[in-house]
């Protein structure tokens, strides 16, 4: 299940896979997919702004 970014004012964010718990920083906007790197499970989605997420959000960076 895929959720909503709200009320981030960073660049960039660390999520939590879902599936494995492996974490990936990726960019806030990114543009395409993200993937996780251990176990290839999509925990981002674009949406033509700020990405949606489907693991845990647990840090964010300028």
């Amino acid at each position: 299940m895929f959720k909503e970014i709200k009320g981030l004012e960073k660049s960039f964010i660390k999520i939590k896979c879902p599936d494995c718990g492996s974490e990936t920083v990726t960019f806030a906007r990114a543009s395409s997919e993200v993937k996780c790197q251990v176990c290839n499970t999509t925990i981002a989605k674009p949406t033509g702004g700020k990405v949606v997420v489907s693991g845990e959000i647990t840090g964010e960076y300028k």
